[in-house]
């Protein structure tokens, strides 16, 4: 598709001496008058005319230059159809040459790019409000990874700050009355939920926790500095259970306390360039210079311990001199606007001259139709138990509409997290998501299991095909004129690879792969592919395996597995 829109603004360049910068090439309004449009309007005041004028002047020069596309004037809009047996011949063979790489590209050779993702805190359980922050940066990942890019996806774990030392006071008091090996995180969130509890009548155990937060801080590895590790290694132990099931990794695994070694150097850095200042005895930069009303951002507490800020600073100055990233991308909530607000506002006082290749990706809400994100019982949703429950209803769904399904158990496992993760992934990430069932594991509608099911039905038509002995070997593309629209939709697949990692936007993937679904599917309803006449059969054929092949792609990309049957 690319050869074609190239094509067409190379040719617009040449024949009006413009750039082809100047020429917005975009989706015809109408599909009836062409499958793409260019509009006159910006070109007015260049070229000294009227926009329909301008339109009637190209459109009978433009031919000339043009080979397999036609052009027409409509109005102030120029309008270039594609011819079909060339819009075949160009998307159908690309796909099935590439398969896999279909969409792959080097533009992103020789760049970096860091994503910091995830970053669930240690002893407390992963709730349904970690899957959106897992699955939009891995999902980002991936297409950078499709891209060429050199990608580094972190895992930013939350294993520092005061609450550890509050977790190792209520250890040291009540460790022993919890099943620590057996059940990590409920254990440890039951202390923590018991510290805050008994803390109100027992000021002793407020000081404790201090104390031992200052001695974790201090770096003596004694008593506290065992007990904390212990914590983070059974924690890091039972989240890696659940990305397994989600199909994520990571590249590194670095919490708050990686960067310990560095937060020395970052204060004295940050203190050398003149920028801090003392406040109620806490070192500060002071940002109202970009904001009268932006608070100042807290580099050291009164009492000399560190925050969150000063570890994120700490952990920016060590990527870029690891990575000379290209774009470090944090995948975080947008409740932290705020702190990512104040973090770049350092950097700019600090003058850093790599200061606009970090950005906040920030994302919206995980909402349950009550409003918050709470059980029956009133407790957090943990992410292990939805996905349990998604599993589980896409088994009953199996069972019900086909019980002698092979491999059943693990098509619902793809097909109930699957939900899952489209589910997240299909509205933009700024916008919250409301999570109800009926919608997710539908098999019908903007769902999961419904692309899902898609490639499965396109899979079983291949299966077909091959047991027939046909195969979609030299197919007569002139017999795919009727297919056009599915034959855009198909070749617009790199191009949409290229905007959603631009955008930092998977949503735009989740979109995309919907409408080739619905695409495919009026285009089957409307077309036997298996019939009597073997060439026609062999080539719509050629067509049903790339259009599985794309959806495939784009399900991959998104983190969703495709199965073969449903």
């Amino acid at each position: 598709m690319q050869a074609f829109t190239d094509a067409i603004l190379n040719a617009l360049a040449a024949e009006s001496g413009l750039d082809a910068d100047a020429f917005k090439l975009e989706r015809a309004r109408d599909p009836k008058l062409g499958d793409f449009a260019v509009p006159c309007f910006p070109l007015a005041k260049a070229l000294k005319q009227a926009p329909p004028a301008i339109a009637a002047d190209l459109a009978a020069k433009l031919p000339a230059r043009l080979e397999g596309i036609t052009v027409e004037a409509a109005g102030p809009y120029l309008n270039f159809r594609i011819d079909r047996t060339a819009l075949a011949s160009t998307v159908i063979g690309a796909i099935l040459d590439q398969g896999q790489d279909f969409g792959k590209s080097d533009e992103g050779h020789g760049r970096t790019i860091v994503i910091d993702l995830s970053s669930p805190n240690i002893a407390k359980p992963m709730s349904v409000g970690h899957l959106r922050s897992t699955v939009i940066g891995a999902a980002i990942q991936r297409l950078h990874d499709h891209l060429g890019y050199t990608t580094v996806g972190i895992n930013h774990i939350g294993d520092w700050g005061s609450q550890f030392g509050k977790l190792v006071a209520a250890m040291n008091r009540w460790g022993d009355t919890v099943e620590l090996e057996n059940d990590p995180i409920q254990a440890l969130l039951a202390l923590y939920v018991r510290f805050h509890e008994e803390v109100e009548n027992d000021p002793s155990l407020a000081e404790e926790g201090k104390e031992a937060f200052r001695e974790l801080e201090s770096g003596v590895d004694g008593d506290v500095r065992a007990t904390w590790r212990k914590l983070t290694e059974l924690s890091l132990a039972e989240f890696d259970k659940t990305y397994k099931r989600l199909g994520v990794t990571f590249d590194e695994v670095r919490g708050e306390a990686f960067y310990e070694d560095h937060l020395d150097a970052t204060i004295e850095r940050i203190v050398a360039s003149g920028v801090t200042e003392t406040s109620d005895d806490a070192l500060v930069v002071s940002l109202t210079e970009f904001n009268e009303n932006l608070p100042p951002c807290i580099l050291r507490k009164s009492d000399g311990t560190t925050l969150y800020a000063t570890r994120d600073l700490a952990a920016l100055f060590q990527r870029w001199e690891e990575f000379s990233f290209t774009r470090c991308l944090y995948v975080v909530g947008s409740d932290q606007r705020l702190h990512f607000r104040q973090l770049k506002n350092v950097l700019k006082r600090l003058e850093v001259d790599w200061e606009p290749r970090v950005e906040h990706i920030d994302f919206g809400l995980m909402r349950l139709p009550e409003g918050k994100l709470s059980s029956r019982q009133g407790r957090v949703v943990f992410l292990e138990d939805l996905l349990d429950e998604a599993v589980e209803k896409a088994r009953g769904i199996i069972a019900e509409k086909n019980p002698d399904l092979a491999d059943a158990e693990d098509v619902a496992q793809a097909v109930g997290i699957g939900a899952v993760v489209f589910h997240d992934l299909k509205r933009e990430r700024i916008k919250d998501v409301l999570f109800e069932w009926e919608d997710v594991l539908s098999f019908e509608g903007e769902t999961g299991p419904y692309v899902q099911y898609t490639h499965a039905r396109l899979a079983s038509i291949e299966a077909r095909a091959a047991s027939q002995g046909l195969g979609s070997e030299d197919p007569d593309l002139t017999k795919l004129d009727d297919a056009g629209d599915l034959l855009l939709l198909l070749g617009r697949f790199p191009a949409v690879v290229r905007s959603a990692a631009r955008n930092a936007e998977p949503s735009e993937i989740t979109r995309y792969v919907l409408e080739l679904a619905r695409e495919t599917n009026s285009w089957y309803a409307n077309h036997r592919v298996l019939g009597d006449d073997p060439v026609l059969s062999r080539s719509r054929l050629a067509l049903v395996c790339g259009a599985k092949i794309v959806i495939a792609n784009s399900l991959r990309l998104l983190g969703i597995g495709a199965p073969e049957e449903m």
